[in-house]
């Protein structure tokens, strides 16, 4: 969203678009949370009326909002945009680019997460034939699952929903809402959760002599995230007596 920036709003913006910029892991804002070799996890935080240093995002990144807001985006090179977003709103953004943010009067929060493989992915996803292909699937098949923005689904869980949202660098994202007592597929790769609300899943059909996994069951904070390994595929129910919602990025 597009619109005029009052001068007041727009002198410090132009003072921090002056100053030498960092990298995202010496912007004070930006707490990295979690890594492994293929994300960087950071939990960013930026009071009402605060500025974030002038930062470079040198990897695509995929972000999910914790709370409402209302900020100012100041591209290097670009106009300052106003951008109004949602508690539990997730997008994509291409790497490449410094920017500095002005929140305004509501706590800006979310987490970011950085595709650090994301050259890999894009180059595997633009070059499905080089992929393995499912002949059981082929409606499943890597030339058909390229990144698209309308790439989108929606399935209808036992006391839930799963959507898709977007497939980007290879990774489905998909917004998943569970009722009391509903129950999710878990991903059979590599995924990692994010908890957009207070969050108890349990194993759903794991068997009784099974061994006991760490998996098994998460307790996760709102705007916490986990990294899930690859293991034998488990469903997972919401064990609260309240509706929960969390994002998973599924990695090929």
């Amino acid at each position: 969203m597009r619109r005029l920036i009052p001068l007041l709003l727009l002198t410090p913006l132009l003072a921090a678009q002056s100053a030498p910029e960092v990298e995202i892991t010496a912007e004070p804002h930006h707490q990295l949370v979690l890594a492994n070799d293929q994300v960087r996890v950071f939990h960013v935080d930026v009071p009402p009326h605060t500025d974030t240093l002038l930062h470079r995002h040198r990897h695509d990144y995929i972000y999910v909002m914790l709370g409402d807001t209302e900020i100012v985006n100041a591209v290097e090179g670009k106009d300052p945009v106003t951008v109004k977003l949602k508690d539990g709103e997730t997008g994509f953004h291409a790497g490449g680019f410094v920017h500095t943010v002005r929140n305004h009067d509501q706590p800006f929060r979310n987490l970011t997460i950085e595709i650090l493989q994301d050259e890999k992915l894009r180059q595997s996803s633009a070059h499905p034939d080089t992929a393995h292909v499912d002949p059981a699937h082929p409606d499943k098949n890597p030339d058909k699952n390229k990144d698209k923005e309308d790439d989108r689904g929606l399935e209808i869980l036992h006391g839930g929903t799963k959507e898709i949202l977007f497939v980007k660098d290879g990774i489905r994202v998909s917004e998943i809402e569970l009722q009391p007592g509903g129950t999710a597929p878990k991903p059979a790769a590599a995924y990692l959760l994010v908890a957009v609300s207070d969050l108890r899943l349990d194993a759903a059909d794991k068997p009784r002599n099974a061994p006991h996994n760490a998996w098994d069951q998460m307790d996760i904070k709102s705007g916490d995230s986990s990294w899930i390994p690859p293991v034998a595929l488990h469903a997972l129910t919401n064990t609260t007596q309240r509706t929960v919602k969390f994002v998973t990025l599924e990695f090929p």
